[in-house]
């Protein structure tokens, strides 16, 4: 159990950074589209996508690596409801990030074009859901009972 504050930091750190890169990305796009310059718009879709989505992949993915060692360093059973939910959720946010990144790619795809709203609809949808799943996830974990 010497490890466990380390592991700890290095399971909470990913969490904490994606959260704030999906909000950061998230009114970085906003506000890149308000502006009007397509310009801009396309350089900013273009680093998110190139660059930010899949470094925010690979944060994510290294939360189930964590946890897990996590859960098996202290011996708890992977059977308890708050690490099923927390599993399922994460799946969910799995899909909902990937249908974001197709989004951003159709986004992108459209050259300066002005974006049809039921596009934009898409992308704020899930990326408010990939946050609001991420609010859930980190909820459950620090509800999780001693």
């Amino acid at each position: 159990m010497e490890h466990y504050p380390l592991l700890k930091m290095l399971h909470m750190l990913p969490g904490i950074l994606l959260l704030v890169g999906v909000l950061v990305h998230l009114f970085m796009l906003w506000k890149a589209s308000r502006g009007g310059d397509a310009a801009i718009l396309q350089r900013k879709l273009k680093r998110t996508r190139l660059i930010s989505m899949p470094v925010l992949g690979l944060l994510a993915l290294s939360l189930p690596v964590t946890g897990w060692l996590l859960v098996d360093l202290i011996g708890l059973p992977l059977s308890q409801t708050w690490l099923l939910l927390s599993s399922v959720l994460f799946g969910v946010l799995m899909v909902a990030g990937l249908l974001l990144a197709g989004r951003l790619s159709t986004w992108q795809a459209l050259n300066g074009a002005p974006a049809p709203k039921r596009l934009l609809g898409f992308c704020a949808a899930y990326a408010g859901l990939i946050v609001l799943l991420l609010l859930v996830i980190m909820g459950l974990m620090g509800a999780k009972p001693a």
